[in-house]
């Protein structure tokens, strides 16, 4: 094969993997705005339950995750730019006596990436995140007949 067609192989896998994430996107920006959207005001710092872990995560980006304390409980971090936080497949928070702090302690992606400050801390309204996520989701309704069954398009002939 040449290098010419084995170029333009590559460079069509390239596009075709650049236009399939942009649903994944798209999805992660509505997820961003309803965090953002249910996130209070800004916090000096929260609670870590003593010798539990993390509950549960969520990369936004390589600048915001969520963190979920308890199922109830989470709370939208801002970090400076941080490698691999949207890659990583686990996390650690550093914390003072179970306490997590703005600006002392840091997000850990890894070994051979440079912990991530804390910038900020808000706690989310997880009721409200709800509403903002059920909000953005858009449902079809169709009546259906008298026979149960959904009724037949206008562009279907008999």
């Amino acid at each position: 094969m040449t290098k010419l067609r084995m170029l333009a192989l590559v460079l069509l896998a390239v596009l075709l993997a650049a236009c399939q994430s942009v649903p994944y996107a798209q999805r992660l920006q509505q997820r961003q705005q309803a965090y953002s959207a249910a996130a209070g005001t800004p916090v000096r710092s929260f609670r870590l339950v003593l010798g539990e872990q993390i509950y549960s995560w969520e990369p936004l980006s390589d600048t915001q995750l969520v963190i979920y304390t308890l199922p109830s409980k989470a709370y939208l971090l801002d970090v400076w730019p941080c490698n691999n936080l949207t890659f990583t497949n686990f996390i650690g928070l550093t914390s003072f006596a179970s306490e997590v702090q703005t600006g002392f302690d840091k997000v850990l992606t890894g070994r051979p990436y440079i912990p991530c400050v804390i910038k900020q801390i808000r706690p989310i309204d997880l009721a409200q995140f709800k509403l903002e996520k059920e909000s953005q989701r858009h449902i079809d309704n169709v009546p259906r007949n008298d026979a149960g069954n959904a009724p037949a398009s206008a562009s279907s002939t008999r």
